[in-house]
């Protein structure tokens, strides 16, 4: 192993053009020493970038390796850039092992990922993240091969930045904010698979409030803090990219193990793809808060690079700081009501809608079918019970107010709460309507007669 400083300056490479090469697509090869000067050379499953200093590498198994690293820091990494097959060479200091935290549940993530991939679930476990201090990059010679075909052209990310920044600083409510971020997904970025989930820190969930590029919209389904890609970026704050198959069985079953103990039929499918190649969960993090993740998947493996990593997390900070605005400043509402009036009058023409509420998990069936449930099921049985009194107006206010309702006394997130719910009865139950008004008010109203029921 030579020396860092035994190669000229015209040979070392800076970190940023070594990212390519640490996707996991070419495995890593180590060689460190024993105590007693003898060689040891094995194969790395994930070589992590940490920052310009740093990287982690994976803490599988006690072995030879291991055994080196502890008697002697220094070690040497050869990696490979899948896209140009050049060589590079990490000069190497182990630090300390991390157990814990955002670097440790991010290569934990997409171990998980290259296990299933590769079949071996049992055996790829993560016992912890050894933090490396980078001595410097060496070029490494080969060669001369036929050149590779060179990959896509991307357009210019800070002007694809600025395009889609605009868009969404253009959006005044929170529905419109969502889907400027998702189409810009779409079709700036051809990323056709999406959505957009909102924490919701009393009950430790996520419930998605938009998506795209999904047979059904799955507005409403859960995900769990620290379940999945999607429940890992939420609780860690941190964001978690997979580019190699993830298998449907092991995903979904985290999905599933997140669901245990929750009731039959009271439960919305998870919208995502069933045999997803790459994914990516982005934290939304505003003053500090996680307030949602967004979340990006494809079919194809190797389809989501740091760029779009780099990418994601910038809008996603703005998305969040976006989610936050939108309850932050409410107007005071008119008076005037004319939007549903003229629906109202033939609602006798509807058939009847039996609306059951159970008190445990507020949930909400409607004529014995599963509605929503939680914080916006509550929200429902309000405005049900005031409609029946003969109310029609609302405000974002007097629900802040009602402390029946359950709302957190920080970051409700009242507005991602009533869109869920505007969604889902536009899905489900067309006959029952909320309209926003205005900045901080909106109607509601019941096209079909109703009967109220609840059960514990």
């Amino acid at each position: 192993m030579n020396a860092p400083e035994a190669f000229t300056i015209a040979d070392r490479a800076s970190m940023a053009e070594l990212r390519p090469c640490l996707e996991g697509a070419i495995p890593a090869v180590m060689a460190t020493v024993a105590a007693d000067g003898t060689p040891n050379v094995a194969y790395l499953s994930q070589v992590h970038h940490v920052d310009d200093d740093h990287v982690a590498l994976s803490f599988q198994f006690f072995n030879r390796t291991r055994q080196n690293l502890l008697a002697h820091p220094r070690s040497t990494v050869l990696v490979t850039n899948p896209l140009d097959i050049h060589f590079y060479r990490l000069h190497l200091k182990y630090l300390r092992t991390d157990t814990e935290g955002p670097v440790f549940e991010r290569m934990k993530a997409q171990l998980a990922g290259i296990a299933s991939h590769e079949g071996l679930d049992a055996v790829f476990r993560l016992r912890g993240a050894d933090i490396h201090q980078v001595l410097a990059i060496e070029r490494v010679p080969v060669a001369v091969a036929p050149p590779l075909p060179a990959p896509p052209v991307r357009p210019e990310p800070l002007a694809l930045l600025r395009r889609v920044s605009g868009r969404l600083s253009r959006a005044r409510t929170l529905d419109a904010l969502l889907e400027a971020a998702l189409d810009c997904l779409q079709h700036e970025l051809n990323m056709p698979q999406a959505m957009v989930l909102i924490a919701d820190a009393a009950s430790g969930r996520l419930y998605t409030v938009a998506s795209r590029g999904y047979p059904t919209s799955g507005v409403g389904s859960e995900i769990a803090l620290g379940h999945g890609v999607i429940g890992v970026a939420a609780r860690e704050a941190t964001p978690v990219r997979i580019n190699h198959m993830t298998s449907a069985t092991r995903y979904n079953q985290a999905l599933v193990d997140s669901l245990a103990g929750r009731d039959a039929g009271a439960e919305i499918p998870y919208p995502g793809l069933a045999q997803p190649g790459s994914q990516l969960a982005t934290p939304l993090v505003s003053a500090g808060r996680v307030v949602g993740v967004l979340f990006v998947e494809s079919e194809q493996e190797m389809r989501l690079t740091h760029e779009d990593e780099d990418l994601l997390v910038t809008l996603a900070g703005q998305l969040a700081a976006g989610i936050d605005l939108m309850h932050e400043s409410e107007e005071p509402c008119g008076e005037d009501g004319t939007a549903a009036d003229a629906d109202a009058a033939g609602a006798a023409t509807v058939p009847l809608l039996r609306v059951r509420r159970y008190r445990r998990d507020d949930s909400i069936f409607v004529n014995n079918a599963y509605l929503i449930k939680g914080v916006a099921g509550a929200i429902l049985w309000k405005l049900l019970n005031d409609h029946r009194a003969g109310r029609s107006e609302f405000t974002n206010r007097e629900l802040r107010l009602d402390t029946s309702l359950g709302l957190p006394d920080v970051s409700d997130n009242l507005e991602a709460r009533l869109l869920l719910l505007h969604r889902r009865l536009g899905e489900q139950c067309p006959a029952l309507r909320l309209q926003k008004t205005g900045r901080g008010c909106f109607r509601f109203d019941a096209l079909a007669p109703v009967e109220l029921a609840e059960s514990p």
